[in-house]
């Protein structure tokens, strides 16, 4: 089943608990943390994780994009994650990691930058609970979504079968109605939309419709056939 968790990037920052409400229906909020060396901007941290756990019921998918994870990322999940992403790319020990994400009660997931290929990752994907496609470059909202992402998608989806794991994949960037249905033909069953839902009259409903036109995708995908 198609999982739709919007990104509070593209929300009001002075309103977070007002706009966390505003998506009913959505499966995860999406927190982007970005320190402004990892990725050229800077959002937010731990205390309004705190904050925006306690405001909502929905649980808090937090994606980190920032130098040193194996030092902050077990502290978002002290705040109240119920999921932490840590990039690859910025990470010493990844598997260290992602065992010490779990061991503290969230879910464990990694990121891959656009030009950070999958296969050398392959036998790490059984510590992990997700995985992150990035469809744009990490750092900024509303970027147009990259179509050459599409074979990455398919080809982790493939690794993902292959091994038999209950691995969700997801992807962030540029997800909205006009690209939902090909991330999830490709493989993906998690998606993360920031404008596409927080642009919207009425965010809710933008959820239900994104939502509705992945799991129609899904439905004729060939990687779902049997799953």
């Amino acid at each position: 089943m198609a999982q739709i968790n919007p990104s509070i990037l593209s929300a009001d920052f002075a309103r977070l608990a007002d706009e966390a409400k505003a998506v009913g229906g959505a499966d995860w909020l999406h927190v982007d943390v970005m320190d402004n060396h990892f990725v050229p901007n800077l959002t937010l941290g731990v205390p309004i994780v705190e904050s925006l756990a306690r405001a909502t019921d929905t649980p808090l998918d937090c994606h980190l994009m920032i130098e040193d994870p194996d030092r902050w990322a077990p502290q978002y999940v002290e705040a109240g994650a119920g999921s932490v992403t840590f990039h690859v790319e910025a990470a010493a020990a990844p598997v260290r990691l992602a065992r010490e994400i779990r061991a503290k009660g969230a879910r464990a997931s990694m990121a891959l930058k656009p030009a950070t290929p999958i296969e050398p990752y392959e036998d790490l994907l059984p510590e992990l609970d997700m995985l992150l496609i990035m469809t744009v470059e990490p750092g900024f909202g509303g970027q147009a979504f990259l179509d050459i992402m599409l074979p990455k998608i398919r080809r982790t989806r493939e690794l993902i079968s292959k091994h038999g794991l209950e691995l969700w994949l997801q992807v962030d960037g540029g997800v909205a109605e006009s690209t939902i249905e090909r991330c999830a033909e490709a493989g993906a069953d998690v998606f993360v939309a920031g404008s596409a839902v927080y642009g919207a009259a009425d965010p809710a409903a933008a959820v239900a419709s994104l939502r509705a036109r992945a799991e129609a995708a899904t439905a004729s995908a060939a990687w779902a056939c049997g799953h």
